[in-house]
């Protein structure tokens, strides 16, 4: 039997909401093993971010290298990257080891409003990692920053996607949950030529934190199996839509998502949550 393998490159989350300990629970819930390397470690919790260290970069490569040369990864995520230098070093990375499904999930500000990308990170994502990836899932804010304009409706969401599309990627998946104008959410996906829609109705609920990270970290996991683009996107569009909509009401600000959700569901699994 062969196994998936699947590492997130991203910072770790203390509350277990976002980063690495949500992308590792996604790995383990849709059936794949995970493995990370972590970029920096956060203090933050449901209120907000108290702290952002940053590891130095030869710590980050020799966790990479630690996995490329011994296990090897069938799928790659990245999140939080913080600055310059940790990008361009990922890059390389990822280039050495020729990790061709690589997802960028372009991490910028937390649900808290902490800045966690330096500024001049930026071009070096657009520049250095972008051109890599199989996948990039900004959500609107992140897609305007990309792609430089301001989005107000669906039409500039296209004009972001091939903009962002140009810089080298395979597929953009620009999310459409910061458009709050309806009760319908509406996920963007373009490939260069055609563009795609996923609605879904909106969850009235503050419980969304490490929503991003979820669903890059699912797109990852289901590529790591085989599972074709497309495909791989709309089954994390499944798993992060149970774990919104059952909500674990944990903290009393911006809480988790629920990682069992999508999984109980499929096996009639009462969720045991009061």
């Amino acid at each position: 039997m062969k196994v998936c393998r699947a590492l997130t490159i991203a910072g770790s989350d203390s509350g277990g909401g976002a980063g690495i300990q949500a992308d590792l629970k996604t790995f383990q819930e849709l059936g794949v093993y995970g493995m990370s390397a972590i970029t920096a470690v956060t203090a933050q919790n449901t209120l907000g971010v108290q702290g952002v260290y940053p590891l130095k970069v030869e710590e980050i490569c020799q966790q990479i290298k630690s996995i490329g040369d011994d296990i090897g990864a069938d799928a790659v995520k990245t999140g939080m990257l913080f600055s310059a230098d940790i990008i361009n070093a990922v890059a390389t990375e990822v280039t050495k080891y020729n990790w061709a499904n690589l997802v960028v999930d372009p991490v910028m500000i937390s649900k808290g409003g902490a800045t966690l990308l330096q500024q001049e990170a930026v071009d070096a994502l657009i520049r250095n990692l972008i051109p890599l990836s199989m996948v990039v899932t900004p959500n609107i804010p992140e897609a305007e920053v990309l792609a430089n304009i301001n989005i107000n409706n669906l039409d500039d969401r296209k004009k972001a996607a091939r903009k962002i599309k140009e810089m080298g990627t395979q597929f953009v998946v620009i999310k459409g949950g910061h458009d709050e104008s309806g009760d319908i959410v509406t996920d963007l996906i373009y490939d260069g030529r055609d563009f795609e829609y996923i609605d879904s109705k909106r969850v009235k609920t503050m419980h969304t934190h490490g929503t991003g990270c979820t669903f890059s970290a699912a797109i990852a996991a289901e590529l790591a199996k085989g599972k074709d683009v497309v495909e791989s996107i709309n089954n994390a569009k499944m798993f992060i839509k149970a774990a919104i909509e059952d909500e674990l009401g944990i903290g009393v600000g911006h809480g988790p998502t629920n990682h069992w959700a999508f999984q109980k569901r499929k096996r009639g699994e009462s969720l045991g949550i009061k």
